[in-house]
């Protein structure tokens, strides 16, 4: 892949706006630049112009006056790209913006691809891939959580924790490979013990890693949470509650909902995307069939199921709703009994049941009151919390890191086993290998044009 063109793209979100960014990268970045901008200074050249500075003028194609604009110029290799790079801010009319587009391809620029500015930055050395990756995840990140994620593997916490790993299995490697060109003269040069010890730290951390994923995709993607329940016991009233606003239509007529409703919502930093679905019966009605066939769908997507009971119903019925909903291990269930208001006090603050106070999360609400809700969302936020991990500790977000991650730690296995049962070295330098090859993969240590292709596809032109 060589960078020895000059690139540009609208770098501001596509539309009308108060001002646009237009940026190039390459060679010729300033020199194709030069030739349509005027400065408002007399004879000043931007050629000559020191690096991290901006220029007020004009773009000027064929006599005629595009815009007046600022033009940034970034020398490389103290750049995004590590190459020469112009920014040049406009105003944000479509008009202008394609103006100045074309006279820039026109002086041989080239567009760019989706993500081709921060895949320039990885082949220049200027991050790795796990960081580049993170460029997206930060640009598309919706909540606080989320965005301190993608700063902190952009910043090169993720990276850091896979190079110590890789570093420290280097030199045992090297070692180990060193016996195989002296395996006839049955001498060791890697102390197994050392080896042992290593490749049992490696493995822990690795594990760690890759249980983290369940946090990452979470915080990334949002919570999804199904409500749930039999018809008519408040689930649309809740989802109102939560969102703040009229989205579900609300009726005492049982079956009012009939198709899933979902809207997302920011609590402490924590995207939850919530579900209200069809209530759960059998019915003749086709359409509400159908809905509650989706209800079901959502169940089996939720991480998080919230079953709305009348508080007056029975441990036996919650107990055969449970079973209809059957939740998957992974996936946490809260039993939320609804209407108290239409209870007194003392009987209220008695309907938790004993059975499920001990295997599920409990919460006794109004939604039409709003009473409680409070303790409701405390429970939704203590679901996604991970006593394993602290705020300092790298989380995996990306399905391409927890595939690799996953790889390395099935190799480490089998080297720890290979070591305990005196496996011979050429397998076992086999399974170093693969270690150190997954782990690479993360960083782009060992990548192909294909995985690189795949990764930076999915960008944003401009990015």
């Amino acid at each position: 892949m060589k960078n020895d063109s000059t690139i540009c793209a609208i770098a501001t979100s596509p539309g009308n706006g108060a001002i646009a960014v237009i940026r190039l990268s390459g060679p010729e970045a300033i020199s194709i630049t030069e030739t349509l901008f005027k400065s408002i200074i007399k004879g000043k050249k931007l050629h000559l112009q020191k690096a991290n500075t901006i220029h007020f003028g004009s773009m000027i194609l064929n006599e005629t006056l595009i815009d007046e604009v600022l033009v940034a110029v970034f020398l490389g290799p103290h750049s995004y790209t590590g190459e020469d790079v112009v920014e040049i801010s406009c105003h944000g009319s479509k008009y202008i913006q394609q103006q100045i587009l074309f006279a820039l391809t026109f002086l041989g620029a080239k567009m760019a691809e989706p993500g081709e500015y921060t895949m320039r930055a990885f082949m220049n050395g200027k991050m790795d891939l796990s960081q580049a990756e993170a460029v997206a995840d930060l640009i598309s990140s919706e909540s606080a959580a989320a965005h301190k994620m993608a700063i902190n593997q952009m910043r090169g916490g993720f990276s850091k924790e896979i190079s110590i790993l890789r570093e420290q299995l280097v030199s045992f490697s090297s070692l180990i490979e060193l016996e195989l060109d002296f395996s006839e003269e049955d001498v060791e040069f890697a102390n197994r013990d050392a080896l042992k010890q290593l490749i049992s730290h490696i493995k822990d951390i690795i594990e760690k890693l890759v249980k983290s994923f369940a946090l990452g995709n979470v915080i990334k993607n949002g919570v999804p949470v199904a409500i749930v329940g039999r018809p008519n016991v408040g689930k649309s009233t809740l989802l109102n509650i939560l969102l703040k606003e009229d989205k579900a239509i609300v009726s005492e007529i049982a079956g009012t909902t009939r198709d899933t409703i979902e809207d997302v919502i920011t609590i402490e930093g924590i995207q939850f995307r919530f579900t209200d679905t069809a209530g759960i019966r059998k019915t003749t009605d086709t359409i509400e069939s159908l809905g509650i066939d989706r209800t079901f769908a959502k169940i089996t997507q939720s991480r998080i199921i919230l079953l709305l009971v009348d508080a007056t119903q029975t441990e036996s019925d919650i107990e055969k709703q449970i079973e209809e909903i059957n939740p998957a291990i992974d996936q946490e269930l809260i039993i939320v009994y609804n209407k108290i208001d239409l209870y007194d006090k003392q009987s209220a603050s008695n309907i938790t049941s004993t059975l499920f106070s001990q295997s599920h999360p409990v919460v006794n609400l109004s939604a039409k009151l709003q009473l409680h809700t409070d303790k409701l969302i405390s429970l939704l936020l203590n679901t996604i919390e991970n006593k394993d991990f602290s705020q300092t500790d790298v989380v995996v977000s990306n399905a391409r890191h927890y595939e690799a991650l996953n790889k390395a730690l099935e190799a480490s296995v089998r080297v720890s086993d290979g070591l305990s049962s005196s496996l011979t070295t050429d397998f076992i330098a086999m399974d170093i290998r693969a270690i150190l090859h997954f782990l690479g993969e993360i960083t782009g240590e060992i990548s192909t044009d294909e995985i690189l292709g795949s990764i930076f596809s999915k960008f944003c032109i401009g990015k």
